[in-house]
């Protein structure tokens, strides 16, 4: 069973472009590139979704912003509102095979970190889809 979702889930990852060997192999930067980038650009079009279902709950207030404050809103919303962070990581994290799992769990912290700073790049690279 669990080689059935490791495979299943290593499947539906799209390849990035990642220098991979500039990192030891368990290290934060080498699970980055190797796990968290691949899951984000899979993940991408729900991760979206849910934000700009974020931003319609908070009365709108974003789309009224220039697009520096709206980039910065983004990151300051990610970093203070911990429900909205939380359910961003979870989704990342519900793509983890048990092996990647028990890479992160040890260094959860400033694997969290790079996550939230995936995801606040990310949303802000695409902040025209999320007001068109």
């Amino acid at each position: 069973m669990t080689t059935d979702r490791t495979t299943e889930l290593l499947h539906l990852r799209p390849s990035i472009q990642a220098n991979l060997e500039e990192n030891p192999e368990h290290s934060p930067g080498h699970f980055q590139n190797a796990t968290l980038r691949p899951i984000l650009k899979f993940q991408n079009e729900l991760l979206l979704q849910l934000y700009r279902h974020y931003l319609q709950k908070t009365k709108g207030s974003f789309f009224q912003l220039p697009p520096p404050k709206q980039l910065e809103f983004i990151a300051n919303s990610i970093r203070s509102d911990l429900r909205l962070r939380n359910m961003l990581v979870g989704i990342v994290i519900g793509h983890f095979t048990l092996e990647e799992w028990e890479v992160f769990a040890p260094q959860e912290q400033e694997l969290t970190k790079r996550i939230a700073h995936l995801l606040v790049q990310r949303l802000c690279d695409q902040v025209e889809r999320l007001v068109g």
